[in-house]
């Protein structure tokens, strides 16, 4: 009964430990550039399909109030083999995620 409970311990860590693609990938594309104080863009791929960019800007709101707005998306395969695309914005209003898979309100 003891080794019953074991190999199905064992079993349950096995298969919700993640695939080999995605624990071994690696960054195939990347950039990288800083604007210093007026913000930064970024962008990369990797070998399990994952995709991201993302790129800051330095937006004044009045006499000395001044922030990033970021804007951005990244995409995935999902489990069922379709991928997925996330674009946001992140700014005065909070974080805005825009998806097809995302319910609305």
């Amino acid at each position: 009964m003891k080794l019953a409970i074991v190999f199905a311990t064992v079993l349950t860590v096995a298969l919700a430990a993640p695939a080999n693609e995605d624990r071994d990938a690696q960054i195939v594309k990347y950039e990288n550039d800083n604007l210093g104080l007026q913000g930064y863009r970024f962008q990369f791929d990797t070998s399990n399909r994952l995709q991201r960019q993302e790129e800051a800007q330095l937006k004044s709101f009045g006499d000395d109030i001044s922030a990033l707005v970021v804007r951005g998306s990244y995409s995935y395969t999902g489990d069922d083999g379709q991928v997925y695309t996330v674009n946001y914005i992140a700014d005065e209003n909070g974080f805005q995620p825009e998806a097809a898979h995302i319910p609305r309100a």
